[in-house]
């Protein structure tokens, strides 16, 4: 199968510059948002075009790609007289790269094939840098003949893609991997608040240890901002909790116990209690900081 039409649904803070790489790579894309002057803005910055609903967006294309907030967001833009669905063509393959849930997965795969599309469920990591520069990781769930389809096409906005295993994996892959990152960050906000409030440089301390068994992409990354405070950018807290809850309920379902991720959650919830809703997550030190202070 040649790949040379597409659409783009959500162009957000990740949307907007995947569908950009689209468009780079050569691709003829057709674009939808929910808010209308942000696809036109899209359409004025890259080679596209910016549609007024997901069918018109996915007619003739030969893959949607999806990447909106949560599972109903999905559905918004799936189903209906004027969703993705309504437009796909016989053979076509939808990819959902939002982080949504197993089911949702299951249950969009079940609608594809009754229409003779393919489906995969491919949530991503890498936040919006990722994004910005194409160096996303893409977990996939489907089979292996639709995923050899897309991988090429990913590859304009991604730097590894991995088929996980059938339909509704990519998404538990995503959640293991967000159940990593409350870890790694509640950790590194204790380091870095020890180091601060026991007399270290934490530039040096960054410095040394991110050469070793402590390094990690967050250390790299947002160590700096965390210890003066920094947290209006990034991936948003609320966000964070609204994946983690997935986490919980497919955790649950397959007696997997997440004391951790439970406990980081809890602190997540106080600083939104704080007013940080849509901080960074690495805004966790805020906590702690916040506790010196008083």
């Amino acid at each position: 199968m040649t790949i040379r039409k597409v659409a783009f649904i959500g162009l957000g803070v990740m949307g907007y510059p995947m569908a950009g790489h689209l468009s780079k790579a050569g691709y003829e894309v057709n674009v939808y948002n929910r808010t209308v002057e942000k696809a036109r803005q899209w359409a004025s910055e890259f080679n596209g075009t910016a549609c007024g609903t997901p069918r018109e967006a996915s007619q003739e294309c030969d893959v949607v790609f999806v990447c909106v907030g949560n599972d109903a967001d999905v559905l918004a833009v799936c189903a209906g007289e004027n969703g993705i669905l309504a437009g796909l063509k016989p053979g076509a393959i939808l990819v959902d790269h939002t982080t949504a849930s197993a089911e949702l997965a299951a249950n969009l795969a079940q609608l594809c094939q009754q229409q003779q599309n393919g489906f995969i469920d491919a949530p991503v990591s890498g936040g919006q840098a990722g994004a910005e520069n194409g160096v996303l990781t893409v977990m996939c769930g489907g089979d292996h003949d639709t995923f050899s389809v897309i991988k090429p096409v990913m590859d304009a906005y991604a730097r590894f893609s991995q088929l996980m295993g059938p339909v509704g994996d990519g998404q538990k892959a995503k959640m293991a991997n967000q159940i990593c990152i409350a870890g790694v960050v509640q950790g590194l906000s204790e380091a870095l608040n020890f180091a601060a409030r026991a007399g270290l440089d934490t530039d040096k301390l960054v410095e040394t240890i991110s050469k070793g068994a402590a390094g990690s992409w967050q250390m790299e990354n947002r160590s700096a901002t965390m210890v003066q405070g920094e947290f209006e950018f990034g991936f948003a807290v609320d966000w964070m909790r609204k994946d983690l809850a997935i986490a919980f309920k497919e955790a649950k379902k397959h007696q997997a116990e997440l004391p951790m991720t439970t406990m980081v959650d809890g602190f997540y919830e106080q600083v939104q209690s704080m007013g940080g809703n849509r901080w960074d997550t690495s805004s966790l030190i805020a906590l702690l900081q916040d506790k010196h202070q008083r």
